[in-house]
């Protein structure tokens, strides 16, 4: 299969028309605004140790970055 271009010029495998690559339905929440305060949650560090986002961070800032392939 081809990779096909949208308006936008991303490109994926999937056809233009796919369901994958519709828009949001409007009014579906894209997550926080930039600069919003993110609610804590907790993931594990390499050691399998549970670590909240604002504990060991104290006041400093963070970029998260939240990354979904095209490709499945």
């Amino acid at each position: 299969m081809r990779p096909e271009t949208d308006e936008l010029g991303f490109e994926a495998p999937a056809p233009l028309g796919h369901p994958g690559r519709a828009g949001l339905p409007a009014g579906h929440s894209t997550g926080p605004a930039i600069g919003e305060r993110l609610p804590d949650f907790e993931l594990p560090d390499q050691a399998g140790r549970r670590v909240g986002f604002h504990e060991d961070r104290g006041n400093s800032k963070a970029a998260v970055v939240f990354y979904r392939s095209a490709v499945w």
